[in-house]
C-alpha cells in the first residue's frame, strides 16, 4: 500500500501517550484534525481505520469522539457511526460580530497606555506572517493570525472576554481557514499592517477602524463562500437571511 493509500494519514500523535492519556492524545489529534480541515465538514468518522492509523483500542476513539461531540465537532449517529459535524454557519458570522466590537475596543484600551511593547510584538508576528504566506503555509499562517489579535486581548488583561473567543475557537478556525487561499493570505497581511501602522502612528480612531474594516472583509468572504459551498454548513438555510446579506 502506497503512503497516499494509508487511511487518515494525516492523524499523528505527537508523542506516545502516557498511561491514563490515550483518550486525550486522540481526542487532541482527532480535534486538530477536523479544526484544520484534514477532516472535512460532513465527512463520515472510519474508527476502525482510526484505531489502526493511532494504534489504540476502540474504547479510546469512542470515548474521544464523545468529548469531541461535546465540543460540537462530532455528531454522534446512533446505528448509523459518527460524522465531523458541519460548519454551524450562524456561530461564525456571530462571534465574527462580536470579535468586531471587542477587538475596536482592546485597541483603544491599548493605545490608551504606552503600546510600545505591544506594538513591537505585534509587529514581529508581522514579519512571520509574510514568511509564512510566502510558503503558503496555511496553518502556520492561520496560527500567526490568531496570535496577532490575541496579543491585543493580553494588553486588555481581560479574562472574561478572552473566554467568550475562546469558547467559539473551534468554528471560528474552521470557518476561517475554509475561506484561507493565497488572495486572502496577501490581503490579511496587508490589513494586519494597516493595523500596526495605525498604532504606530497613534491614531486610535484610524487603528480602530482598520481593524473593524479587516474583520468586516473576512466576514464577508466567509458568507460568499458559505453561500457557494452550502454542504459544508449545518444551517444552510440560514445563508440567505436578510440579516446576514451585508453586500
Amino acid at each position: 500500500m502506497s503512503t497516499l493509500e494509508i487511511p487518515y494519514k494525516f492523524l499523528i500523535n505527537a508523542s506516545p501517550p502516557e498511561r491514563g492519556n490515550v483518550t486525550a492524545s486522540v481526542t487532541a489529534a482527532l480535534r486538530h484534525a477536523i479544526v484544520t480541515l484534514e477532516l472535512k465538514p460532513g465527512e463520515i468518522l472510519d474508527k476502525g481505520a482510526i484505531c489502526e492509523r493511532l494504534g489504540v483500542s476502540r474504547f479510546p476513539v469512542s470515548e474521544a469522539l464523545a468529548r469531541l461531540q461535546a465540543e460540537g465537532l462530532v455528531d454522534i449517529m446512533p446505528q448509523r457511526g459518527s460524522m465531523v459535524s458541519r460548519v454551524k454557519f450562524t456561530d461564525v458570522v456571530e462571534f465574527m460580530l462580536i470579535r468586531k466590537a471587542l477587538e475596536g475596543e482592546a485597541i483603544r484600551v491599548l493605545m490608551a497606555h504606552n503600546p510600545k511593547d505591544v506594538l513591537d510584538e505585534l509587529e514581529d508576528t508581522l514579519l512571520e506572517q509574510a514568511a509564512a504566506a510566502r510558503k503558503e503555509d496555511h496553518e502556520l499562517f492561520h496560527n500567526l493570525d490568531v496570535r496577532f489579535h490575541e496579543i491585543l486581548f493580553e494588553a486588555m488583561q481581560f479574562s472574561r472576554i478572552r473566554a467568550i473567543i475562546d469558547s467559539a475557537r473551534a468554528n471560528l478556525t474552521r470557518g476561517r481557514l475554509l475561506i484561507l487561499d493565497r488572495r486572502r493570505l496577501q490581503v490579511t497581511q496587508a490589513e494586519h499592517k494597516d493595523i500596526v501602522d495605525a498604532i504606530a502612528s497613534g491614531k486610535t480612531d484610524d487603528a480602530v477602524a482598520a481593524m473593524r474594516r479587516h474583520i468586516d472583509n473576512v466576514t464577508a468572504e466567509f458568507i460568499d463562500f458559505a453561500r457557494r459551498s452550502p454542504g459544508l454548513f449545518a444551517d444552510a438555510e440560514r445563508l440567505n437571511d436578510d440579516i446576514y446579506l451585508l453586500d
